[in-house]
């Protein structure tokens, strides 16, 4: 072929190229609506993901069975959702080689409602990294404060304003860990002493005044687990050897409640105890308390649940007991949860990274969908 003739080709295969180009609608990109938030809607923190610096939030429905998406978190991710429930936090880590490197933390905004990044806050380098809690990220009650545990080992929290989304400052909290909001301007860590530590904010988020406790968790002879639950403004702690006690952080002084149990002499003695990572749940105009339950001994806190115990937080009554062996659920659930609503369904996620799914008033199993997670931690229901 003459250069003419391979010239002419060349410019045909062109043409061709160029009038199918044309034809062709380019490709549009969008971003798909969530569907609207409703009370079976389950975050569930993954802090490992398919790696220890890759760490996921899957977004799943429980009536539909099916994980609707889920959010990036970085290495041992903190997390949670705003009181208006249209906005999640990640606070976690990144390195700049992957898994070594320049140390960047941040926390990372994702509106819920299309599960799409709505921006970031550079925090300072300390956020503790451990296994996720409920309350080591947190919103304050009014929604315009996020609070973020640090640990160096030094304790502290930053305050991040959620409108602005930067940095308000940083508040030493004396050795004391965790920042379970208290109000609209106040948040409690608990100390090494067993006693509580509440901090009140100014306006622009600065510490105004702390107040410290007494003690009211024996931490030589019964630790109480830190992820304690919710309960109409206050809280619920429950400890490794299944005693209950109440505390609220509102006022100007912590009031407690009288501590109460979860098991008869002969249950103890047989060695019935709470356990798991999240080993409660409280449903707040039922009054339910829900704890995942199991027969160990001292050292056995962190063992996951052979039954479901259920007690009316007024009348410290145990008033329902399911075993998880009677529905062929793998007696191995670690973490629960319960929905807010009048059709409450009760959450657990096993060691395997199952979802099991019960209805919360009569334990009657729903679902069970497995390999949800690959390391299961925490569930948050907003």
């Amino acid at each position: 072929m003459t250069i003419r003739k391979r010239a002419a080709a060349a410019a045909a295969v062109l043409a061709f190229a160029c009038a199918a180009t044309a034809a062709e609608k380019p490709e549009e990109l969008t971003i798909q609506k969530m569907p609207a938030w409703h009370p079976h809607e389950i975050f569930i923190v993954d802090p490992s993901g398919d790696a220890a610096t890759d760490g996921r939030i899957y977004v799943y429905d429980a009536d539909a069975r099916k994980e609707l998406g889920q959010i990036d978190a970085g290495f041992l991710p903190g997390f949670a959702i705003s009181p208006d429930h249209k906005t999640s936090v990640v606070a976690t880590t990144y390195f700049s080689r992957g898994s070594h490197g320049t140390r960047t933390d941040v926390m990372e905004f994702t509106d819920n409602s299309t599960l799409d990044h709505a921006g970031e806050a550079i925090i300072p380098s300390k956020h503790a990294q451990s296994v996720p809690s409920a309350w080591n990220t947190t919103f304050s009650s009014d929604g315009k404060h996020i609070y973020v545990s640090n640990l160096t080992p030094a304790a502290s929290v930053s305050v991040v304003d959620a409108h602005s989304r930067k940095l308000a400052g940083e508040i030493d909290m004396a050795a004391c860990v965790l920042a379970l909001p208290s109000g609209p301007n106040k948040f409690t860590a608990l100390c090494e002493s067993g006693k509580a530590l509440t901090i009140t904010l100014d306006a622009a988020g600065k510490e105004s005044r702390r107040v410290m406790s007494e003690p009211f968790i024996d931490v030589e002879r019964d630790p109480a687990f830190a992820n304690a639950s919710p309960w109409q403004g206050g809280y619920v702690f429950t400890t490794f050897h299944g005693m209950v006690r109440t505390a609220n952080f509102r006022g100007d002084k912590a009031v407690f409640g009288a501590a109460w149990p979860l098991v008869t002499d002969a249950e103890r003695a047989s060695g019935w105890r709470p356990g798991g990572l999240q080993p409660t749940a409280v449903h707040d105009r039922m009054h339910r308390l829900y704890v995942a339950m199991h027969q160990g001994a001292d050292g056995s806190h962190k063992e996951p649940a052979s039954e479901i115990w259920v007690f009316d937080l007024n009348s410290h009554k145990r008033v329902a007991r399911w075993s998880l062996a009677d529905q062929k659920i793998p007696p191995l659930v670690v973490s629960v949860q319960v929905s807010q609503d009048d059709r409450p369904l009760l959450y657990g996620l096993t060691l395997t990274g199952d979802l099991v799914v019960l209805d919360a008033q009569t334990g009657k199993l729903r679902s069970i969908t497995q390999h949800v997670a690959r390391t299961p931690t925490l569930l948050v229901n907003p």
